[in-house]
C-alpha cells in the first residue's frame, strides 16, 4: 500500500516510520524526486515496523536531524 505522493508513492510502512520522526519526515519531503525515489528502493527488503523505525531513525542520524 502507498501514500500518496509523485509516481507509485511513499510505501505505507515508511510513511508511517516518518510520521513518527518530525526531522526526518521535513527532511524526506525536501528531497529531490529522485533521491526520495532512491531512498523508497531501499526500503522494499523491510520486513517488519521494527526494521522501518530503525532505517528511518538511521537516516535521521546521518542528516544530523532528530
Amino acid at each position: 500500500m502507498f501514500v500518496n505522493d509523485t509516481d507509485r508513492g511513499v510505501p505505507l510502512g515508511l510513511g508511517m516510520a516518518l510520521a513518527q520522526n518530525s526531522g526526518a519526515l521535513s527532511r524526506f519531503a525536501g528531497l529531490p524526486l529522485a533521491e526520495r525515489q532512491a531512498i523508497i528502493e531501499r526500503t522494499h527488503s523491510i520486513g517488519s515496523k521494527k526494521e522501518m523505525k530503525s532505517f528511518v531513525d538511521n537516516l535521521a542520524k546521518n542528516w544530523e536531524i532528530s
